[in-house]
């Protein structure tokens, strides 16, 4: 399987950023890409750099709403499964949210972010509900695609509960700046979530200077033994193609392994529900 991560600037003009999208989705589906993922809020400027405001929060848009319905048609007319990443609006709460598209069109689900920080330049507390999904991985025309967006990935019983629902890659929109953590930590993380749960860990990062953050892209793949198989450049947009063979799943370290010697009832007398 071919998989494709957009790496790419945004600007203030969510009608360029649209505009780009489309174009980078359709040239990575001209090449071959069965699968195609964007970064966190990939789409438009990352405002959470920013306090919330009354008016920050009017960004935010529903799912199925603009921005999915045309990425649904494209995933349609490509025959492209595909996962973006979006500020979604259901009612009155607003999340930080990844449609999960199959590559014939249909709306399997949407993934919302977990676990909400809140630091300097990732204001989120402001912005995002924490999502409560019971299903984090979807069954696709490629296969079995799960969701890790950006802070989830840090939290070790997430990334289990991705492998325990039968994830064979997890795509991990992200917005990862210059400085942000120390060198090769971010990357090491997603290589041993990959190793310890045999799957591919896809992370697709935002790239390019905004007002209070540079995003870094870099965005890389990883195989299930945790080794990283293709890196984007830092610093410069990219469409970063990846042949991911899934037969590798089946016989990863994780699986013949870890997954087979867990003891959930050992792990509860620890607070931990692992089923």
């Amino acid at each position: 399987m071919k998989i494709a991560l957009i790496q790419q600037h945004a600007s203030r003009d969510q009608e360029d950023n649209l505009h780009r999208g489309e174009e980078a989705f359709r040239r990575a589906a001209q090449q071959g890409a069965q699968l195609i993922a964007f970064a966190e809020l990939g789409l438009s400027y990352f405002w959470p750099q920013y306090h919330v405001s009354p008016e920050l929060l009017q960004k935010a848009e529903p799912i199925p709403g603009p921005t999915t319905e045309m990425f649904i048609s494209l995933a349609k007319e490509c025959g492209v499964v595909t996962v973006i990443n979006l500020f979604e609006r259901d009612g009155s709460r607003t999340y930080d949210a990844s449609p999960v598209i199959d590559g014939d069109g249909r709306l399997l689900g949407v993934v919302r972010m977990a676990h909400i920080m809140e630091g300097m330049g990732f204001w989120e507390k402001g912005y995002y509900h924490p999502g409560d999904n019971d299903q984090l991985v979807y069954p696709t025309a490629v296969g079995m695609v799960g969701v890790a967006i950006c802070y989830d990935r840090h939290f070790p019983e997430y990334m289990r509960a991705l492998a325990l629902q039968g994830a064979e890659i997890v795509v991990i929109p992200q917005a990862g700046a210059v400085g942000e953590w120390s060198p090769g930590i971010f990357e090491a993380e997603v290589q041993v979530a990959a190793f310890q749960n045999g799957y591919f860990a896809a992370l697709v990062n935002r790239v390019g200077q905004e007002e209070h953050l540079n995003f870094a892209g870099g965005s890389f793949v990883t195989d299930p033994e945790g080794k990283v198989i293709a890196r984007a450049p830092e610093g410069e947009d990219s469409i970063l193609l990846v042949d991911c063979d899934l037969s590798q799943v089946a016989t990863a370290t994780a699986k013949k392994f870890f997954m087979a010697d867990r003891r959930p009832a050992f792990y509860r007398q620890f607070g931990l529900s692992e089923e």
